[in-house]
């Protein structure tokens, strides 16, 4: 089994009493052979840039949340431009809209992710979306920027929106993120959408350290319970856990552009971007 977490914020605060920890003793020796660490407030990248550096089996993404929009200014969107052109970083995120907690305003919202996608675009790089109560203007904002999507393409992250939207946004190019919420009892929709997705349309996430699944929820998620995930979403399929790992693999690496070269001394793969 080969495990790749599109999503994971083991730079948050939470890690930092174990973060070495965690990576040498429960990352390395699991299936775990990809993560991708995302820094999405540019205050603030030092524990993502030291990740990438440190870790072969890290890489990054950078964006401004749409929770910290209002701090985007041309300084930052300098910074931003310059930390995409690093030779670890793979996708431009998490941006997007977030009506539920409103912490920007939501015109601000929709200008920086509407610059932010430009960015991308013309960067070449895929997008990672974060979307939260705001399906309706999300669409109208990357239809505009459709022709260019199906080029770089993106993931919806932790995606929760009905099953006739996630037909659009499978047109417009773009991958589903499945995560912990799949496990959750009453999650009616992600089912719904498990059951309809392409299995060369998916990747799996945690949002870590959020969103933890059952049989863990409440507890500080880690990729290490991405195996969880995979177990519910192969339920749903008719599937192996395995096929479903291996699948979610295979494409988080077509995705976001990376391969593997010759094994390192300590038998562990190496991924570099393609």
């Amino acid at each position: 089994m080969r495990i790749f977490d599109t999503h994971a914020h083991i730079s948050d605060k939470r890690f930092d009493e174990d973060r070495d920890a965690l990576i040498t003793e429960k990352l390395l020796p699991s299936p775990v052979e990809l993560v991708l660490d995302v820094a999405c407030d540019l205050r603030d990248v030092s524990a993502t840039l030291a990740l990438i550096d440190r870790y072969d089996m890290f890489y990054g993404v950078f964006g401004m949340h749409p929770h910290t929009a209002v701090f985007m200014d041309a300084e930052k969107y300098a910074l931003l431009a310059s930390l995409l052109k690093n030779k670890k970083t793979v996708a431009l995120g998490e941006i997007g809209l977030d009506y539920y907690y409103d912490l920007s305003p939501r015109d601000v919202q929709r200008k920086v992710f509407d610059e932010q996608l430009s960015l991308a675009e013309e960067l070449k790089l895929p997008v990672v979306l974060h979307i939260r109560d705001a399906m309706g203007d999300t669409m109208d904002i990357l239809r505009a920027h459709r022709a260019a999507l199906t080029g770089i393409g993106g993931v919806m992250h932790c995606y929760s929106g009905s099953a006739e939207s996630a037909k659009e946004c499978l047109d417009m190019g773009l991958y589903l993120g499945f995560g912990g919420s799949l496990t959750f009892k009453n999650n009616r929709r992600g089912v719904e959408t498990a059951q309809m997705i392409p299995l060369d349309r998916f990747v799996f996430e945690t949002d870590c350290p959020y969103l933890a699944p059952v049989p863990h929820r409440g507890e500080r998620n880690d990729p290490t319970f991405i195996p969880f995930v995979a177990e519910k979403f192969a339920e749903i399929r008719g599937i192996s856990p395995e096929e479903a790992c291996e699948a979610a693999f295979v494409n988080g690496c077509r995705l976001f552009g990376l391969s593997p070269v010759p094994a390192a001394e300590n038998g562990r793969n190496v991924y570099r971007r393609l």
